[in-house]
């Protein structure tokens, strides 16, 4: 593997030129290849480092070994860097450890795509670090709730619960079932619903800005008006959820269920709903500037007179779509 020497990587689209055939692999056993500049090209990006960056600070890791010259890596030989079949958006953050071994400061939703990045290329420091900062936020968030997780647990007993305009920031109501229950007009910031049963709840005008929704049953769940900038819905359940003039901004939906859910008028700019089901969904008047659609299935779905111009829909199902109006 070759890769970048940078303090700020450079990011450059991959060549949509450069075919399969192309890419040949090389054994790199002479440890000349390894002494100064190596180049990566992730899923597209381009980043420059050096063979010490990429081994000393986490010497067990997929990467140290990759470029330990006892391997095999796969090499573009028309740039002369290799590629890796993953997300490039936080590679810097990576490299950025490696080299100085400091965690950057990124929302909890951001936190969580950085993990995934960190146990794929099996960053052991990286992973304790980032568990270091959310336990830390977590701690400082759950000072300023007015309940804890077991006064959750003790009130949603009973037949009827609401929340409404309660502070419950930065507590983990992770695997609850908290169905039917009111959260309307209440403080979410930075809550941890990952898994919990959350069907039928209510959210109008609730600010769950950088709230973890991970694998949640939020199905016919009514978000109108709310804030959930930076929130991560990746793999929930959202069936028939009300998600009318909701902020969506930089959300994360990958694989999320949005099979006729209402997003009227929502603010879906930068937000992630690659490989999403939105089947049947309700996109009117949303705004979906540089929101990424790759491989979601948009059948049947009402898109009339919405502006898809900078919209990513690479592999995009429109099958019947209403698209009468739309601007692509």
């Amino acid at each position: 593997m070759v890769i970048i020497n940078t303090r700020i990587s450079e990011e450059t689209p991959l060549n949509p030129h450069t075919s399969l055939s192309q890419i040949h692999c090389n054994p790199m056993t002479n440890e000349s290849n390894f002494s100064s500049v190596v180049r990566l090209n992730i899923g597209g990006k381009k980043f420059c480092t050096t063979v010490d960056t990429l081994t000393q600070r986490e010497p067990d890791s997929m990467l140290a070994a990759m470029f330990s010259g006892r391997h095999t890596v796969c090499e573009d030989p028309e740039k002369g860097c290799v590629f890796v079949d993953r997300d490039g958006k936080h590679f810097r953050h990576i490299l950025n450890w490696l080299r100085d071994g400091v965690v950057p400061k990124l929302n909890d939703a951001e936190y969580s795509e950085l993990m995934r990045e960190a146990e794929f290329y099996q960053l052991l420091g990286l992973i304790e670090g980032i568990n270091s900062v959310l336990n830390k936020r977590k701690e400082v968030d759950e000072l300023d709730s007015e309940l804890t997780r077991t006064d959750i647990i003790k009130c949603i007993q009973s037949e009827r619960v609401r929340f409404r305009g309660v502070n419950l920031s930065g507590l983990d109501l992770s695997k609850l079932d908290l169905s039917f229950v009111d959260f309307s007009f209440a403080c979410l910031k930075n809550v941890f619903f990952s898994r919990a049963n959350l069907q039928c709840a209510k959210f109008r005008d609730v600010d769950a800005e950088g709230s973890i929704f991970h694998n949640a049953t939020l199905r016919e769940c009514e978000f109108t008006g709310a804030n959930l900038r930076g929130a991560l819905l990746a793999g929930a359940n959202l069936q028939s959820a009300n998600l009318q003039d909701a902020c969506l901004v930089d959300c994360s939906f990958c694989g999320a269920d949005l099979r006729s859910a209402h997003l009227q008028t929502a603010d879906l700019a930068n937000a992630n709903l690659e490989g999403a089901n939105l089947e049947g969904a309700n996109l009117k008047g949303a705004k979906l500037n540089n929101a990424n659609l790759k491989g979601a299935n948009l059948q049947r779905a009402y898109l009339r007179q919405v502006n898809l111009q900078n919209t990513h829909l690479e592999n995009t199902r429109l099958d019947g779509a209403n698209l009468l109006g739309a601007i692509r």
